[in-house]
């Protein structure tokens, strides 16, 4: 039998719920994994054990009393650093903030809670959340468990590092370019960007609303190892909370998907166009295999010439640059490291920026861009694309400037989908120069089901990755 750390989300919720164990054996089970595996990694940053093992034993006595139980009764998640959980501190990884303490809990943290998760730790990310490697002076460097010169990715590093090392199968992440797509591809792990307006989002303790791009672009999800976990984790986060005036309450299921009768699957728009960055033969490898495993389950694929990304990532570098100069630079400049300064003076240099007439009329064009994808994927509701088109790279590497570059470069279609809002999701397919690299898919507004049902037919083919990195500690 596999040590209950290894179980997935859904098989640990069963297990609670049908007796084969309780929680609070399922979190020490968690906590023993923690232990012996975090000090090398430094995912979990803020570890809580006492508050863990009393909410274990209440969800327990919660069964025998037979009181009604949530999707997510009894088993362990973390909370990245950068989103409020009462009574801890919302460093967001900088030492300036570590006295900060939320009082009272962010809309994902809640509605976690009120699933029954239990929140055994929180997950490290880079200064304000914004470096595609996970590094800061309060709490040091994550490592990425398949190779400790890697980057686990960022800014959800953390996350992802827990994740695929075994500290529970639901850890909580946030995306802005991608943030939790970075690192979900390097620990060969899935994950899904919802779309603007479907996870509310909020912070208590800010003493400030964010900018405008911010509140278009920066979404709330989840990274697990199994597709599964994301939709059950998912169908949690979207639970409605008035303090974000963006959400929309709706159902996470629409029409249905995927109901057995092929007709019914959606056409799927392959794409394998490099934008100008030499992609690796591994990444086009995985893609094609991708598209086929989707073509023998009925799906029908075409393949696309070109998609509209280039134009959203670029303003996503221009107009964005202008508001993270207007809105992040002060609090970079008085309390940051060396280092973050240096890298936003290196996000400047990519593609320039706009001035604020060029911010006002950056924002307008966004809606034609917005329209111009929702043109698409009338036609292709999913869009498979590549993610990042070159294998993983060292912790340092945003540390120059050619390292930023590149990894812009190779990774447009990340940022690009963050600018247009619409939802992404990354699930691993194969090994690149011995690293784990996954595939995007693109969705409409609001299908992020679709999404997932298309990640999980992958996962069926190639398996979980993350069995292969427990395998070597055999």
């Amino acid at each position: 039998m596999k040590p209950l750390w290894q179980l997935s989300a859904v098989e640990q919720v069963a297990g609670i719920r049908n007796g084969k164990f309780n929680s609070k054996t399922l979190i020490n089970s968690v906590l023993d994994r923690i232990a012996n595996k975090n000090s090398e990694l430094n995912a979990i940053v803020d570890l809580m054990v006492e508050e863990a093992l009393l909410a274990s034993e209440k969800a327990d006595a919660a069964i025998q009393n037979g009181e009604k139980l949530g999707p997510l009764h009894g088993i362990p998640v973390t909370i990245k650093v950068n989103v409020d959980t009462q009574g801890r501190p919302t460093t967001n990884g900088m030492e300036a903030f570590k006295n900060i303490i939320a009082p009272e809990n962010s809309p994902v943290v809640q509605n976690l809670l009120n699933a029954g998760a239990i929140i055994i730790g929180r997950t490290n990310t880079p200064e304000m959340s914004m470096r595609l490697t996970t590094d800061n002076p309060l709490y040091g460097v994550t490592r990425n468990p398949w190779d400790s010169t890697i980057s686990p990715g960022g800014s959800s590093g953390g996350a992802a590092a827990a994740a695929a090392a075994g500290f529970g199968a639901i850890h909580h992440g946030n995306d802005i370019a991608g943030s939790l797509r970075y690192p979900a591809t390097a620990c060969g792990l899935s994950t899904i960007k919802p779309g603007l307006g479907r996870v509310p989002a909020y912070l208590p303790s800010a003493n400030a609303e964010r900018g405008m791009l911010a509140q278009l672009m920066s979404v709330q999800g989840v990274i697990c190892r199994e597709v599964k976990d994301v939709r059950l984790a998912t169908e949690v986060l979207i639970g409605h909370d008035p303090r974000d005036p963006w959400h929309i309450p709706m159902p996470f299921q629409l029409e249905n998907g995927r109901d057995g009768n092929n007709d019914n699957l959606p056409k799927i728009g392959y794409c394998l166009e490099d934008q100008g960055y030499p992609i690796h033969k591994g990444i086009i490898e995985n893609l094609n295999k991708a598209a086929a495993i989707l073509e023998a389950a009925g799906y029908q694929v075409e393949e696309l010439k070109r998609v509209p990304i280039t134009e959203p990532a670029k303003a996503w570098l221009r107009v964005t640059n202008f508001e993270m100069k207007k809105t992040l630079e002060p609090i970079f400049s008085e309390h940051g490291s060396k280092i973050i300064n240096q890298v936003f003076d290196d996000y400047y240099k990519l593609e320039g920026m706009v001035d604020a007439d060029g911010y006002l009329f950056g924002i307008a064009e966004r809606t034609r861009m917005v329209r111009e994808w929702n043109l698409l994927l009338s036609e292709y509701p999913l869009i498979l694309t590549p993610y990042l088109m070159r294998p993983g790279y060292p912790c340092d590497y945003d540390e120059t400037f050619e390292g930023i570059k590149d990894i812009f470069a190779a990774s447009i279609y990340s940022y690009g989908v963050n600018y247009i809002g619409m939802p992404a999701g990354n699930v691993p397919v194969g090994f690149v120069e011995g690293l784990p690299s996954g595939v995007q898919l693109i969705g409409q507004k609001w299908r992020e089901d679709l999404i997932l049902n298309a990640m999980e037919v992958i996962e069926n083919s190639t398996g979980v990755m993350t069995s292969k990195l427990w395998e070597r500690e055999n």
